[in-house]
């Protein structure tokens, strides 16, 4: 197959159970035909929901969409642990001492705010070049310092099983669900394990807005283009503004512009989409500090032509 070379968005999938990200984003680039892909946030492969693909040109854009809130549904099985944190580990523990709702409750609220979670061996964080899922899977298991996350809010809502709750989760980046059940159950005493997971919103992508992998494998290759959301559509609250010929020049060709020359001096925001004049995007610019004050550089380019032609 012939390498797509004119695409450019964010494919919105909603992830099934039972496979890794990257699967998904083999899948993808088998789709779209085309090897620049690349995902938004790693979701485990027991895990669903919403995984923000980035599509040809809008990869060079992974660092400004992976760094995001999250909201997750989680269920804590209580009374049990595992060596993965969920419920496809081998079982370490069980209790049938099951605290009662309301403690369960004060647990699970007494989590909100700025916490510190060591990351799990079950992990895509890498130790000398290796991701701890994969020195987990030799048996090698290796130090690993707390880090500050931040719960926005947290809720629980006790589900037919006793031993069961429903977590409801807005979350700062870096957050794993399967160590908060972890840290919950081991506050009330009795442990916890993770027993399913679903992200449901990425920033301001939510789960209404994904396609279902059947959805993309059964349309026409018109359809999947049009899954793909633009650069416009994925950054609608940054300002956009169209470079006089001259200095679009200057920073298509990698120059710095400031800001002041280009009537750009009031923005305070540190991207900018640049459009052409009929406001299609074709470049993301930073506004940088400068010697003389702020300008303006091209972050990526993302169509080769600013009438709209890659």
């Amino acid at each position: 197959m012939r390498e797509q070379t004119d695409l450019c968005g964010v494919l919105l999938l909603d992830k099934p159970a039972g496979v890794t990200s990257h699967d998904m984003v083999g899948f993808v680039r088998r789709m779209y035909g085309t090897r620049q892909v690349g995902h938004a946030g790693t979701l485990d492969p027991m895990a669903t929901g919403v995984l923000p693909v980035m599509v040809g040109r809008m990869t060079k854009l992974s660092s400004l969409l992976s760094d995001h809130d999250k909201r997750y549904q989680a269920f804590l099985t209580l009374g049990l642990t595992t060596d993965t944190g969920d419920i496809t580990g081998q079982i370490l523990t069980r209790s049938a001492l099951i605290p009662d709702r309301k403690t369960v409750e004060m647990a699970v609220s007494s989590f909100s705010g700025p916490i510190l979670q060591v990351p799990p061996m079950v992990s895509a964080i890498k130790r000398n070049g290796q991701k701890l899922v994969d020195l987990a899977r030799k048996g090698v298991e290796v130090a690993r310092e707390p880090r500050e996350v931040i719960i926005h809010s947290i809720s629980c809502q006790p589900t037919d099983d006793p031993s069961v709750y429903r977590l409801d989760v807005y979350c700062g980046k870096g957050t794993y669900i399967r160590t908060l059940c972890e840290d919950i159950g081991a506050k009330l005493g009795c442990g916890g394990t993770m027993s399913a997971l679903r992200r449901t919103a990425v920033d301001r992508f939510s789960i209404e807005q994904c396609v279902t992998k059947d959805c993309v494998e059964s349309a026409d290759p018109d359809s999947r283009i049009r899954f793909l959301l633009s650069p416009e559509q994925c950054f609608p609250d940054w300002p956009a503004f169209c470079p006089p010929p001259f200095y679009e020049r200057l920073l298509k060709n990698g120059c710095a512009v400031r800001t002041d020359k280009i009537g750009l001096a009031h923005i305070t925001y540190p991207h900018v989409l640049l459009v052409d004049s009929s406001g299609i995007c074709y470049a993301v610019a930073d506004i940088l500090p400068g010697e003389d004050g702020p300008v303006l550089k091209i972050h990526a380019l993302l169509r080769l032509d600013p009438s709209g032609t890659y």
